[in-house]
Protein backbone atom coordinates (compact mmCIF):
# COMPACT_ATOMS: atom_id res chain seq x y z
CA UNK A 1 0.00 0.00 0.00
CA UNK A 2 1.01 3.51 -0.56
CA UNK A 3 0.84 6.53 1.24
CA UNK A 4 -3.30 7.28 1.82
CA UNK A 5 -5.28 10.31 3.23
CA UNK A 6 -7.50 9.23 6.49
CA UNK A 7 -10.08 12.01 7.77
CA UNK A 8 -10.25 12.32 11.87
CA UNK A 9 -13.83 11.39 12.19
CA UNK A 10 -13.68 11.33 16.31
CA UNK A 11 -11.61 12.43 19.07
CA UNK A 12 -11.45 12.39 22.70
CA UNK A 13 -8.85 13.93 25.26
CA UNK A 14 -7.33 11.01 27.75
CA UNK A 15 -5.51 13.06 29.61
CA UNK A 16 -3.53 16.28 29.71
CA UNK A 17 -1.76 15.38 27.19
CA UNK A 18 -3.08 12.32 25.17
CA UNK A 19 -5.73 11.75 23.29
CA UNK A 20 -7.47 9.15 21.51
CA UNK A 21 -8.08 9.66 17.90
CA UNK A 22 -10.69 7.43 15.41
CA UNK A 23 -10.03 7.38 11.84
CA UNK A 24 -11.86 6.50 8.94
CA UNK A 25 -10.53 4.56 6.09
CA UNK A 26 -10.53 5.18 2.03
CA UNK A 27 -13.64 4.34 0.71
CA UNK A 28 -12.66 1.66 -1.17
CA UNK A 29 -10.56 -0.23 2.07
CA UNK A 30 -12.87 -2.37 4.66
CA UNK A 31 -9.70 -2.79 6.68
CA UNK A 32 -6.40 -0.97 7.76
CA UNK A 33 -4.18 -4.22 6.84
CA UNK A 34 -4.20 -6.76 4.73
CA UNK A 35 -4.98 -9.45 6.81
CA UNK A 36 -7.58 -8.83 9.87
CA UNK A 37 -5.58 -11.14 12.07
CA UNK A 38 -2.72 -9.34 12.43
CA UNK A 39 -1.67 -6.07 14.48
CA UNK A 40 -1.02 -3.11 11.97
CA UNK A 41 1.12 -0.15 12.29
CA UNK A 42 1.23 2.77 10.32
CA UNK A 43 3.86 5.31 9.71
CA UNK A 44 2.56 9.03 10.09
CA UNK A 45 3.99 11.56 7.67
CA UNK A 46 4.25 15.26 8.88
CA UNK A 47 5.25 17.93 6.56
CA UNK A 48 6.66 20.33 9.35
CA UNK A 49 7.86 22.78 6.71
CA UNK A 50 4.19 23.80 6.89
CA UNK A 51 4.87 25.61 10.58
CA UNK A 52 7.84 28.08 10.54
CA UNK A 53 8.10 26.28 14.29
CA UNK A 54 9.50 23.39 13.11
CA UNK A 55 13.20 24.09 11.91
CA UNK A 56 16.48 22.44 12.85
CA UNK A 57 19.27 23.97 15.31
CA UNK A 58 20.54 25.78 12.67
CA UNK A 59 17.29 27.40 11.91
CA UNK A 60 16.14 25.60 8.97
CA UNK A 61 13.43 23.77 7.49
CA UNK A 62 13.14 19.92 9.02
CA UNK A 63 10.63 19.37 6.05
CA UNK A 64 9.01 15.55 6.33
CA UNK A 65 9.37 13.63 9.49
CA UNK A 66 7.94 10.52 9.92
CA UNK A 67 6.44 8.85 13.03
CA UNK A 68 4.93 5.34 13.71
CA UNK A 69 2.00 4.42 15.62
CA UNK A 70 0.33 1.25 16.48
CA UNK A 71 -3.67 1.27 16.57
CA UNK A 72 -5.50 0.38 19.53
CA UNK A 73 -8.57 -0.79 17.71
CA UNK A 74 -8.85 -4.34 16.81
CA UNK A 75 -7.06 -4.91 13.00
CA UNK A 76 -10.60 -6.38 12.03
CA UNK A 77 -12.52 -3.54 12.61
CA UNK A 78 -14.24 -1.90 9.65
CA UNK A 79 -13.73 1.41 7.93
CA UNK A 80 -11.65 2.65 10.98
CA UNK A 81 -9.15 2.61 12.88
CA UNK A 82 -7.94 4.22 16.45
CA UNK A 83 -5.06 5.75 17.71
CA UNK A 84 -3.25 6.75 20.98
CA UNK A 85 -1.49 9.91 20.61
CA UNK A 86 0.73 11.81 23.33
CA UNK A 87 0.81 15.56 22.36
CA UNK A 88 4.72 16.18 23.17
CA UNK A 89 6.16 19.60 22.82
CA UNK A 90 7.65 20.50 19.61
CA UNK A 91 11.15 20.38 19.23
CA UNK A 92 13.33 20.86 16.15
CA UNK A 93 12.88 17.43 14.46
CA UNK A 94 9.87 16.74 16.10
CA UNK A 95 6.69 17.83 16.45
CA UNK A 96 4.53 14.91 15.07
CA UNK A 97 2.45 13.38 17.93
CA UNK A 98 1.12 17.15 18.45
CA UNK A 99 0.44 18.01 14.80
CA UNK A 100 -1.80 14.91 15.28
CA UNK A 101 -3.73 15.75 18.83
CA UNK A 102 -4.21 19.36 17.28
CA UNK A 103 -5.93 17.48 14.43
CA UNK A 104 -9.58 19.00 13.92
CA UNK A 105 -12.97 16.56 12.84
CA UNK A 106 -12.68 17.05 8.94
CA UNK A 107 -9.37 17.50 8.81
CA UNK A 108 -6.94 14.03 7.46
CA UNK A 109 -3.87 12.44 8.48
CA UNK A 110 -1.15 11.76 5.78
CA UNK A 111 0.18 7.98 6.34
CA UNK A 112 1.43 4.39 5.41
CA UNK A 113 0.67 1.00 6.62
CA UNK A 114 4.18 -0.61 7.63
CA UNK A 115 5.40 -4.18 6.49
CA UNK A 116 3.97 -6.73 9.22
CA UNK A 117 5.82 -7.40 12.22
CA UNK A 118 7.37 -10.85 12.69
CA UNK A 119 7.90 -12.26 16.12
CA UNK A 120 10.22 -14.53 16.07
CA UNK A 121 9.65 -15.85 12.07
CA UNK A 122 5.77 -15.43 12.14
CA UNK A 123 3.54 -11.86 11.93
CA UNK A 124 0.77 -14.17 13.79
CA UNK A 125 0.11 -13.25 17.30
CA UNK A 126 -3.33 -15.79 18.17
CA UNK A 127 -3.05 -19.54 19.45
CA UNK A 128 1.14 -19.67 19.14
CA UNK A 129 1.88 -19.42 23.08
CA UNK A 130 -0.20 -20.62 26.12
CA UNK A 131 0.67 -17.11 28.19
CA UNK A 132 1.79 -13.93 26.97
CA UNK A 133 2.98 -11.21 29.39
CA UNK A 134 3.07 -7.54 28.16
CA UNK A 135 4.82 -4.47 29.56
CA UNK A 136 3.53 -1.57 28.85
CA UNK A 137 5.34 1.59 29.79
CA UNK A 138 3.26 4.70 29.41
CA UNK A 139 2.07 5.13 25.82
CA UNK A 140 3.54 1.86 25.07
CA UNK A 141 0.43 0.65 25.99
CA UNK A 142 -1.10 1.02 22.41
CA UNK A 143 0.62 -1.99 20.67
CA UNK A 144 -0.26 -3.95 23.32
CA UNK A 145 -3.59 -3.41 23.88
CA UNK A 146 -4.15 -4.12 20.33
CA UNK A 147 -2.14 -7.14 20.66
CA UNK A 148 -4.43 -8.36 23.59
CA UNK A 149 -7.94 -7.72 21.78
CA UNK A 150 -6.83 -9.87 18.66
CA UNK A 151 -5.95 -12.75 21.45
CA UNK A 152 -9.02 -11.99 23.72
CA UNK A 153 -11.71 -11.39 20.98
CA UNK A 154 -11.08 -14.81 19.41
CA UNK A 155 -13.09 -17.50 21.51
CA UNK A 156 -11.23 -20.47 19.90
CA UNK A 157 -8.04 -18.89 21.48
CA UNK A 158 -7.06 -19.61 25.13
CA UNK A 159 -3.97 -17.79 25.52
CA UNK A 160 -4.06 -16.28 29.05
CA UNK A 161 -3.02 -12.86 28.91
CA UNK A 162 -0.96 -11.19 31.66
CA UNK A 163 -0.84 -7.35 31.43
CA UNK A 164 1.39 -5.11 33.46
CA UNK A 165 0.96 -0.92 32.70
CA UNK A 166 3.73 1.34 34.56
CA UNK A 167 3.39 4.99 34.29
CA UNK A 168 4.18 7.73 36.63
CA UNK A 169 1.04 8.82 38.41
CA UNK A 170 -2.11 7.61 38.52
CA UNK A 171 -3.98 9.74 36.16
CA UNK A 172 -1.71 9.25 33.98
CA UNK A 173 -2.31 5.46 32.88
CA UNK A 174 -4.30 5.64 29.66
CA UNK A 175 -6.35 3.49 28.58
CA UNK A 176 -7.61 2.25 32.42
CA UNK A 177 -11.15 2.14 32.11
CA UNK A 178 -11.13 0.00 28.81
CA UNK A 179 -8.48 -2.22 29.98
CA UNK A 180 -10.31 -2.78 33.44
CA UNK A 181 -13.41 -3.63 31.06
CA UNK A 182 -11.43 -6.14 28.73
CA UNK A 183 -10.54 -7.35 32.47
CA UNK A 184 -14.26 -7.65 33.36
CA UNK A 185 -15.22 -9.20 30.47
CA UNK A 186 -12.62 -11.93 30.23
CA UNK A 187 -12.18 -12.62 33.80
CA UNK A 188 -10.11 -16.26 33.30
CA UNK A 189 -8.08 -14.89 30.97
CA UNK A 190 -6.95 -11.44 30.98
CA UNK A 191 -4.95 -10.40 34.59
CA UNK A 192 -4.28 -6.45 34.94
CA UNK A 193 -1.51 -4.89 37.03
CA UNK A 194 -0.78 -1.52 37.85
CA UNK A 195 2.72 0.13 38.86
CA UNK A 196 3.31 3.65 39.64
CA UNK A 197 6.73 5.02 39.74
CA UNK A 198 5.73 8.77 40.98
CA UNK A 199 6.17 10.78 44.65
CA UNK A 200 2.78 11.67 45.40
CA UNK A 201 1.34 8.10 45.74
CA UNK A 202 -1.36 7.43 47.72
CA UNK A 203 -1.34 5.44 51.01
CA UNK A 204 -3.70 3.09 50.02
CA UNK A 205 -2.77 2.34 46.61
CA UNK A 206 -3.06 -1.70 45.85
CA UNK A 207 -0.75 -1.69 42.81
CA UNK A 208 2.97 -2.20 42.56
CA UNK A 209 5.29 0.99 43.54
CA UNK A 210 8.18 1.39 41.14
CA UNK A 211 9.36 1.40 36.69
CA UNK A 212 10.34 -2.62 37.68
CA UNK A 213 11.84 -5.53 39.50
CA UNK A 214 12.81 -9.20 39.14
CA UNK A 215 9.80 -9.52 41.93
CA UNK A 216 7.14 -7.20 40.17
CA UNK A 217 8.08 -9.61 36.67
CA UNK A 218 7.46 -12.75 38.66
CA UNK A 219 4.53 -11.81 40.20
CA UNK A 220 2.83 -9.47 38.02
CA UNK A 221 3.82 -11.68 34.42
CA UNK A 222 3.49 -15.56 33.56
CA UNK A 223 6.76 -17.45 34.00
CA UNK A 224 9.42 -18.36 31.71
CA UNK A 225 8.47 -21.21 29.10
CA UNK A 226 11.08 -23.56 30.92
CA UNK A 227 9.83 -23.13 33.93
CA UNK A 228 6.80 -25.54 33.40
CA UNK A 229 6.60 -26.42 29.90
CA UNK A 230 4.15 -23.79 28.36
CA UNK A 231 5.09 -21.46 26.04
CA UNK A 232 5.23 -17.79 27.36
CA UNK A 233 5.88 -14.34 25.22
CA UNK A 234 6.40 -11.08 26.66
CA UNK A 235 6.29 -8.34 24.73
CA UNK A 236 8.11 -5.13 26.04
CA UNK A 237 6.69 -1.34 24.63
CA UNK A 238 7.58 1.92 26.32
CA UNK A 239 10.46 4.66 25.65
CA UNK A 240 14.24 3.49 24.73
CA UNK A 241 15.23 3.59 28.25
CA UNK A 242 12.04 1.34 29.79
CA UNK A 243 12.13 -1.27 27.29
CA UNK A 244 16.52 -1.27 27.70
CA UNK A 245 15.64 -1.95 31.30
CA UNK A 246 13.33 -4.52 31.00
CA UNK A 247 14.87 -6.19 28.04
CA UNK A 248 18.22 -4.32 26.96
CA UNK A 249 18.34 -2.82 23.72
CA UNK A 250 17.31 -3.52 20.39
CA UNK A 251 20.06 -3.61 18.21
CA UNK A 252 20.94 -3.29 13.96
CA UNK A 253 22.09 -6.06 11.63
CA UNK A 254 25.37 -5.39 10.08
CA UNK A 255 24.94 -2.49 6.74
CA UNK A 256 23.28 -3.12 3.43
CA UNK A 257 25.43 -3.68 0.34
CA UNK A 258 24.36 -0.34 -0.36
CA UNK A 259 25.88 1.44 2.78
CA UNK A 260 22.61 1.92 4.39
CA UNK A 261 21.70 0.51 7.98
CA UNK A 262 20.82 -2.68 8.77
CA UNK A 263 17.76 -3.79 9.76
CA UNK A 264 16.64 -3.60 13.60
CA UNK A 265 16.95 -7.09 15.02
CA UNK A 266 16.20 -8.17 18.89
CA UNK A 267 19.51 -8.28 20.14
CA UNK A 268 20.64 -9.81 23.43
CA UNK A 269 18.41 -10.44 26.50
CA UNK A 270 19.27 -7.93 29.15
CA UNK A 271 17.54 -6.06 32.35
CA UNK A 272 14.69 -6.95 34.32
CA UNK A 273 13.69 -10.14 32.13
CA UNK A 274 17.04 -12.04 31.98
CA UNK A 275 17.31 -11.54 35.64
CA UNK A 276 14.01 -13.25 36.26
CA UNK A 277 15.06 -15.83 34.68
CA UNK A 278 13.84 -15.41 30.85
CA UNK A 279 15.16 -16.65 27.98
CA UNK A 280 15.59 -14.32 24.61
CA UNK A 281 12.72 -16.73 22.90
CA UNK A 282 10.20 -15.84 25.45
CA UNK A 283 10.66 -12.18 24.84
CA UNK A 284 9.91 -9.36 21.79
CA UNK A 285 10.86 -5.93 22.37
CA UNK A 286 8.05 -4.02 20.47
Amino acid sequence: MGVSSYPLLEKWQQSHDSWLLRFGLPTDQKFLGTDPRLPTCISVHHDSSLLDKDKDKDNNKVGLLKKSYSPISHPATERTFDLLVKAYTPVPGGGVGDAICNLRVGQSLVGKLKAERLVHGSPLIGKRWNRIGLVAGGTGIAPLIQLARIILDDPADDTKVYLLSINRNEHDILMRKEIDQLAKDHPNRLYVSYSLTGKNIRSDWEGYIGRGSVDMAKNALPPPSSSDGKTTMIFVCGTDGFRDMWAGPIARAPPLPDGSKGPKIQGDLLGVLKEAGYEASDVFKY
